[in-house]
């Protein structure tokens, strides 16, 4: 999901990222906060002053929003649901849960503890307020801090998929209904509706003169609109592809060659003269590893001659792969999760085949097709 991150640590054994796009917007709250909330709040302050006590408070305010994250994740892991990493960004923080909670029940409770903690916060720096008033640089940062986790608590809790309170009404409809699908349309849609509204305010707010609160609030609605319509047609096509295996739609005819050939041998004939982007390395009746049009782009071409293909390939214990007989939706999620274009299919710890992104959206058109 997240290409552009830096690591800055693990938390309960959690990776936690920042993207670079965090960097904008904390620069840009630090600058609000600098020039225009606290100077309006707080009088006869010295620009030096301002400036270190916005920075403080943007700083809090997203190690409050990693708090909130913590929360999701630390009660998925209850729950034995993985946590691949918590990745902060421009529009706040986003908790990488690698699968779907196990029941309704588990689903509420995952998605409820994230505004939980913030409102725990709200309450925690309101409190703190009147044993730091006489220290008003002090004061100034938990005012706003009891305010903004109040307001990222009950924003989170708008009835719209992908925000906290859409995954409460996807866990009420599906506790209701005892259909996860069904559920998450219905979540999905509702934010689509929410991401309309917030556009539609955007747009007001422009007309009457408020131009940076107006692009905003569209901004976050084109957002909201744009995860919940992606929700809905994962969900669509997770349906067509139900029941269906990874072995009817991966391709057995795969490239397999030898782990001396050079890299320019194998781009002359496998990869210009026939198309190919994966390649088996045998050895013997085994698969030794593979070889992507990735890994030999990392070599520079005047090494091509010279280089094996063994000496760059990945080694079987190192692949991510899938079984013939998963689900097939199982594989087209597994390999978004570990960022590749493609998994070897492994049986009896051989390479039976490989399935790729495209194999899966070739597949997904031959079932729409046979189903219009």
């Amino acid at each position: 999901m997240f290409r552009h991150t830096i690591p800055i640590g693990r938390v309960f054994g959690i990776p936690i990222d920042v993207d670079y796009s965090w960097f904008l917007i904390f620069s840009l709250l630090t600058w609000v906060l600098a020039v225009s909330y606290f100077p309006s709040q707080f009088q006869n302050w010295s620009a030096a002053e301002y400036w270190v006590v916005g920075a403080i408070t943007a700083a809090m305010l997203f190690a409050s929003v990693l708090l909130h994250e913590l929360g999701h994740s630390l009660v998925a892991l209850r729950y034995k649901v993985p946590v691949k990493r918590i990745t902060l960004f421009i529009f706040g923080g986003v908790s990488q849960i690698t699968a779907e909670p196990p029941s309704a029940a588990a689903e509420f409770w995952v998605a409820i503890a994230g505004p939980a903690v913030s409102f725990g916060l709200a309450i925690f720096f309101w409190g703190l307020s009147p044993f730091v008033a006489s220290v008003p640089p002090a004061l100034a940062v938990t005012k706003y801090l009891a305010l903004l986790n109040f307001i990222l608590g009950v924003f989170n809790l708008i009835p719209g998929f992908p925000l906290d309170g859409g995954r409460v009404f996807r866990a009420m409809v599906w506790g209701i209904q005892r259909n996860f699908q069904r559920a998450t349309i219905v979540a999905a849609v509702t934010g689509r509706f929410f991401g309309f509204l917030f556009i539609l305010i955007g747009a007001w707010q422009v007309l009457v003169g408020h131009l940076i609160n107006g692009l905003w609030i569209a901004f976050i609605g084109w957002f909201l609109e744009s995860a919940a319509a992606a929700q809905v047609q994962q969900q669509l096509v997770k349906n067509v592809l139900e029941g269906h295996k990874v072995f009817e739609a991966m391709d057995r005819d795969y490239v397999r060659i030898s782990g001396e050939m050079s890299l320019q041998e194998l781009v002359d004939r496998h990869v210009l003269a026939g198309g190919h982007r994966c390649f088996v390395i045998g050895r013997g009746d085994a698969s030794a590893g593979l070889v992507t049009l990735a890994d030999i782009r990392k070599v520079p071409r005047s090494a091509w001659p010279t280089t094996a293909a063994n000496t760059i390939m990945i080694p079987r214990e190192k692949l991510a792969s899938i079984a013939p007989d998963s689900e097939l939706w199982m594989a087209l999620e597994k390999i978004g999760r570990n960022g590749v274009s493609q998994l070897p299919v492994v049986e009896d710890d051989r390479i039976v085949g490989i399935l790729s992104r495209e194999d899966v959206v070739r597949y997904l058109g031959t079932l729409q097709a046979l189903a219009a």
